[in-house]
């Protein structure tokens, strides 16, 4: 029964002593010097000119307040499904060619089939081993982080 005790009060102590380190009212130093209160005079005779008293505060936009705006073409506040599907048009409009308002498999299929045809260096209609090899996604190195750090390697 005293362990309990022993762990409540421990507990009662600690949250104490957080509340006490965490509600202190210390004022961290300024970073900048204070902003002057005048502009110095230009060369050339410019008179020197007074800054405002207050500067008006920026309203930062949320990614998802910007992501938005982009869709709202009409800034109504509202995203009709014509505006959502803007950007799917556009792709769409890419992809069909010949303009017909329908996409066949060979105009949806262009990016593949480019990317066949500038693999398929001897033009045989099918790809070998190292020619397919060519297709692969090219990915960024990533930087190698030295953990463990590497062995160095012995000359011979």
């Amino acid at each position: 029964m005293w362990r309990y005790l022993a762990g409540a009060g421990a507990a009662l102590a600690l949250t104490g002593a957080g509340l006490a380190l965490f509600s202190g009212r210390a004022t961290p130093p300024a970073l900048l010097p204070p902003a002057p209160a005048y502009v110095a005079p230009q060369e050339g005779g410019a008179e020197a000119r007074a800054l405002p008293d207050a500067v008006p505060a920026a309203t930062p936009k949320t990614r998802e307040e910007k992501r938005f705006g982009r869709y709202d073409k009409d800034k109504d506040g509202a995203i009709t499904r014509d505006e959502y599907l803007v950007s799917r048009r556009k792709a769409y409009a890419k992809l069909d060619r010949n303009g017909d308002g329908q996409l066949s498999f060979d105009e949806w299929a262009v990016k593949a089939t480019t990317k066949f045809a500038g693999a398929d260096r001897d033009r045989s209609g099918a790809m070998n081993a190292t020619e397919f090899a060519t297709t692969a996604v090219k990915r960024k190195p990533r930087a190698r982080v030295n953990c463990p750090p590497a062995a160095p390697q012995e000359e011979g």
